[in-house]
């Protein structure tokens, strides 16, 4: 039996169900919570995270575990816990508020807010003693300095509304070739040329990031970006922020070498390094890569799957209170389970000086190519290829006798979208019918219990129930998905359901006077209403959309779509430059303003045309593919011959159509 209980018991997110029995009367967000509060004439505790945050787990063990703590957070507070991952809307407001008042930001994000919910104070992890101390001295402010409290309320509640908001179109924008060269030649002053990445820790593996200088680099004919790309994909994938005997990568990586992942593993980044790994083997045929998507889904498939064919949100950093754990081995184990082997695999994982972590444990990572290692050996690639997906067998099954880390069931639409998009693009490299079949099993599990009758998605599901109304982020990425499935599939379906949501979303998150779109729907009842504008691990939300905009226009002739994805990019056009890093899912959009957008229509049944152009090494085309029995307007006036033919086409102007696939790239690839 458990001391303490409190309403948080009654909630499904893994997350709030983690401080269900903290003596803290935590309450989950509610528009009632501060109806209670005003009634109650009591400060709110708005306190966010989620399930694999460390900061988190620490915070909630000193202080919110502790009773002398508790009993002055019950006394002078409602305190409010909220899953970041469930509910980004809040987690965007009062992180703002959070930046505005310090500067920084991150989880846990603890925010305390007068009764109606505008923020007075807040930060991010506090130790006890820092703790109690803000507690006591913020009720002392509320009842001895009201009216200052209340100014300083309204100030910040001004600075919320107002930042990362668009309020006007701007007119007579020009896209401009100089403007992608400054971009880039600004970024690549923060490259780390020797590791790849920015050139500080910590390191994100950015998937937007390097899918933009991939195109860039295509498009520009830029050589040193292109390998700059390169070798950055290729640290990534051999270092330690890989999980190299099980697949997936962690969140981050907590120094310049990609070296020591903070070890949480979140579906976004895989969904999306799923999509990045995949069109990067088109363009640098590189084996690494394919072996780390095909691992990658082996990994998703054996445990991140449910049964509905949903995907969980994340695996914790912590198994046994203790970060890394599950990942880590010392060399005596090592030894003892692999025995003859150990020699060559303490050379191929690096169990020494640069794989050692710390209390006598290595992190498994590589420090060469699969060919410089057979050199090195005298194996052949295949020797080694079976040699090594032998001992990870061994390793995994040892692996999965310890203490798992802590698993966060919930499944989030964006989320399931971004690896079902990664999945299609997977399928589209290698015709792997696998990465097809899982695609379209999760994209039925959204269909049957993400969407409802009136074309409005549900946020989470777990067990058989969605809750939550789903956010700009969802429908974003959801268009983004069924567009990839539409080139997996050539299914007209697809791209009418992404047509059809489209809508919905200018119905009811756009702003007819910005052109933007609002992170929330038009019944919001937050303190304010948001734009998510800046890239980030995820895309920016309105960075989707204008580039579901310009696609579906393409498809679907539709200029009305095409003319809001340009308004869109002009909005956030002045500025761009200084910090690429922060817009380049926008960026991509800017490339195809700037060199030009080709439309590759193939006319006919021969599957031939297809592998050819999507192995081909282009910048981001669109690609779609008839027998003659399409509605989609893309495929008007242009006709089915007795032989399949190619269309290439631009701004509404197409060469003369060909069937032969080298001589369609050619007119991309000049």
């Amino acid at each position: 039996m458990e001391k303490y209980t409190n309403a948080l018991v009654h909630e499904t997110s893994p997350y709030l169900l983690q401080h269900a029995n903290n003596p803290v009367n935590w309450v989950a967000w509610s528009d009632d919570v501060f109806e209670r509060a005003k009634a109650e004439n009591k400060l709110v505790l708005v306190s966010i995270g989620y399930s694999a945050c460390h900061w988190c787990h620490v915070m909630e063990h000193e202080s919110f575990e502790d009773e002398e703590v508790a009993a002055l957070m019950n006394k002078f507070f409602i305190n409010v816990k909220v899953d970041r991952e469930e509910r980004p809307d809040v987690d965007q407001v009062y992180m703002t508020a959070v930046q505005l008042m310090t500067q920084s930001g991150g989880w846990p994000l603890n925010c305390f807010t007068l009764p109606d919910g505008r923020p007075v104070y807040g930060g991010t992890y506090f130790p006890k003693e820092q703790w109690m101390h803000i507690l006591k001295s913020l009720q002392h402010t509320f009842l001895n300095d009201y009216d200052k409290v209340i100014e300083y309320a309204e100030n910040l509640h001004n600075g919320i509304v107002s930042s990362e908001l668009i309020t006007e179109p701007k007119k007579d924008v020009i896209f401009e070739e100089s403007k992608l060269e400054e971009l880039v030649r600004r970024w690549s002053r923060s490259f780390d040329l020797n590791n790849g990445g920015k050139s500080h820790a910590p390191k994100f593996p950015l998937p937007s990031n390097f899918e933009f200088l991939m195109d860039y680099a295509l498009n520009a004919g830029d050589k040193s970006i292109e390998d700059y790309v390169e070798m950055s994909l290729d640290k990534m994938a051999l270092g330690g922020i890989y999980d190299q005997i099980g697949g997936g990568f962690s969140r981050y990586s907590v120094d310049m070498l990609w070296k020591v992942p903070h070890f949480e593993k979140m579906l976004y980044d895989n969904g999306q390094l799923l999509s990045l790994y995949s069109n990067a083997y088109r363009i640098y045929k590189k084996p690494l890569y394919k072996n780390l998507v095909y691992q990658t889904v082996e990994w998703l498939e054996r445990e991140m799957l449910d049964d509905s064919g949903a995907l969980y949100s994340a695996l914790d950093a912590d198994s046994e209170g203790v970060e890394g754990k599950f990942y880590v081995w010392t060399e005596d184990e090592i030894s003892s389970i692999l025995e003859k082997d150990y020699e060559w695999v303490k050379d191929y994982y690096s169990l020494n000086q640069r794989g050692y972590w710390e209390d006598g444990n290595y992190i498994l990572l590589r420090t060469e190519s699969d060919d410089e290692f057979c050199k090195k050996k005298g194996w052949t690639q295949a020797e080694l290829e079976t040699n090594v997906e032998r001992i990870n067998a061994v390793l995994l099954s040892a692996r999965a006798e310890r203490i798992r880390p802590g698993l966060d069931d919930k499944c989030l639409t964006s989320w399931n979208a971004m690896v079902q998009k990664g999945l299609s693009d997977a399928y589209t490299v290698f015709e792997e019918d696998d990465f097809r079949l899982l695609a379209l099993k999760n994209a039925r599990w959204l269909l049957k219990n993400q969407l409802n009758e009136d074309g409005s998605l549900w946020r989470s599901y777990k067990k058989g129930v969605s809750t939550i109304q789903g956010f700009l982020e969802d429908y974003a990425h959801t268009i983004s998905a069924f567009i990839a499935l539409y080139e997996v599939s050539f299914d007209d379906d697809w791209l009418n359901r992404a047509k059809g949501m489209l809508e919905y979303t200018l119905q009811h998150f756009f702003d007819e006077k910005s052109g933007m779109f609002y992170f929330t729907a038009s019944d919001t009842q937050l303190i304010a209403r948001k734009m998510e504008l800046s890239d980030n691990v995820i895309p920016a939300s309105n960075s989707v959309m204008a580039r579901n905009l310009f696609y579906i226009g393409k498809y679907f002739h539709n200029s009305d779509y095409t003319s809001k994805a340009q308004q869109m990019l002009a909005n956030i056009y002045d500025g761009m430059e200084m910090n690429g890093a922060n817009y380049s899912n926008w960026a991509i959009l800017l490339n195809h303003q700037v060199y030009g957008f080709y439309e590759y229509v193939v006319m006919g049944t021969n599957p031939d045309s297809i592998k050819s152009i999507r192995s081909s090494r282009l910048p981001k085309v669109l690609l779609a593919s008839s027998d003659g029995n399409s509605e989609i307007p893309i495929f008007e006036e242009k006709k089915l011959e007795t032989e399949t033919m190619i269309h290439v086409c631009t701004e509404g102007t197409c060469f003369l159509p060909t069937s032969d696939v080298t001589e369609a790239v050619k007119r991309v690839i000049q």
